[in-house]
């Protein structure tokens, strides 16, 4: 995650200590935070779906969930983001939930809001759910195209509110993509209508569902001018004092994108911006990023679902994450030397790490360059006396 809000204009932000914490954790030693697609299922068909869902028959059952959870505590995980499909439709989402907060672990709900009413939010908030994310990728018509189901925007919406006024932790997410862009604007109208404090703007990765919408992926050129905007709202809702914190996603490349435009606009905290992208050490899928699947299979992010590390119903979170001989763990946590093209001569490399990796597979090469990456070639290159 890059945090705007935090670099560009200096406010703290809600996971700093996890995102800037951890410039001498590398390998093993860092502990995750992990998503837990929690459940398949999903009562809504979204075209840039990264999971390819099924029946709930595959679900891990309570006790076996249960045993993971406290096994992600015992192991020093920080996060557990129950994801999907849908989270809302596991019947026992509530105690497992308690059960993670009781042990510990910061649980973050990840979720479509279409599910959520009064009694919901209230129940999540019982429970100790940290924060709750909903989905919203554009307004209100854009939105139901991306879901597949007329009123979902309508009905997100309100789940939020619910939320909110349960007292729970809100944002939004969105995944930017051609078809919603142009939006940018009203997203952050939205936000202050609403009074949602955060709102994270993800690159589309092509994986699952996401695979078939490769085209509809921004270019190099729209992806810099969605930045800027970005960049220039982020700005002025903090110039305003309006509390914000805006954050994109799965690209890391955005980081050095913004400390080049502090550079270019002479701002003098350029240079701790890049301290802390070093600190934040850019994608750590592998490392600072684990999945488990609904099924118990555990993946080095939540879009490697076609690789898996092993099944916590056969042994533990724990020792899969440390295994010494996983091929794959090893490649992605020792990937330097690995790189190629750009990637291996970028001079941004300490603060992106390559980018997403399964994202250079889709294009086919694990170890090529990351495709959505949209640095110029001068802009990578080494400079004297600079990153």
């Amino acid at each position: 995650m890059i945090n705007i809000s935090r670099l560009y204009c200096g406010t703290a932000g809600t996971s700093d200590d996890l995102r800037y914490g951890h410039a001498t954790s590398r390998g093993p030693a860092r502990k995750p935070v992990v998503v837990w697609n929690c459940t398949p299922r999903c009562n809504l068909s979204c075209a840039h779906c990264y999971a390819a869902g099924g029946t709930g028959s595959q679900e891990m059952d309570t006790a076996a969930a249960t045993a993971m959870l406290e096994d992600l505590a015992g192991f020093g995980v920080p996060v557990v983001l129950f994801s999907g499909g849908e989270p809302m439709l596991r019947g026992d989402l509530f105690d497992l939930i308690r059960r993670a907060a009781a042990c510990g672990l910061r649980a973050v709900l990840s979720t479509n809001g279409t599910l959520i009413d009064a009694r919901a939010a209230d129940r999540l908030r019982e429970a100790g759910a940290a924060y709750v994310g909903v989905s919203l990728d554009g307004l209100k018509e854009v939105h139901d195209g991306f879901r597949g189901a007329a009123g979902a925007f309508d009905r997100a919406l309100e789940g939020l509110r619910h939320c909110r006024r349960a007292g729970l932790k809100t944002g939004l997410r969105l995944v930017l993509t051609r078809r919603n862009a142009h939006q940018i604007d009203g997203i952050f109208s939205l936000l202050e209508e609403e009074d949602v404090p955060r709102a994270c703007f993800y690159h589309l990765v092509y994986t699952g569902r996401g695979a078939a919408l490769r085209d509809e992926d921004l270019d190099h050129v729209a992806r810099r001018a969605a930045l800027d905007l970005l960049i220039d709202r982020t700005a002025d809702v903090h110039r305003r004092g309006l509390a914000k914190e805006i954050l994109t996603v799965d690209n890391h490349a955005d980081g050095p994108y913004l400390h080049l435009r502090m550079v270019r606009e002479g701002s003098p905290r350029a240079q701790e911006v890049w301290r802390l992208l070093k600190a934040n050490g850019g994608n750590t899928s592998g490392e600072g990023l684990a999945c488990v699947g609904w099924d118990g299979a555990v993946h080095p992010d939540q879009f490697w679902r076609h690789a898996s590390l092993g099944n916590v119903q056969e042994l533990p979170f724990s020792r899969i994450w440390t295994d010494p001989a996983n091929p794959l763990l090893g490649a992605l946590r020792d990937r330097h030397g690995r790189l190629k093209g750009r990637c291996g001569r970028c001079r941004y490399l300490p603060a992106c790490n390559g980018n997403l990796r399964v994202r250079a597979e889709s294009a086919g090469d694990l170890w090529g360059d990351d495709p959505a990456c949209y640095l110029t070639d001068d802009e990578i290159a080494p400079v004297e006396g600079a990153p």
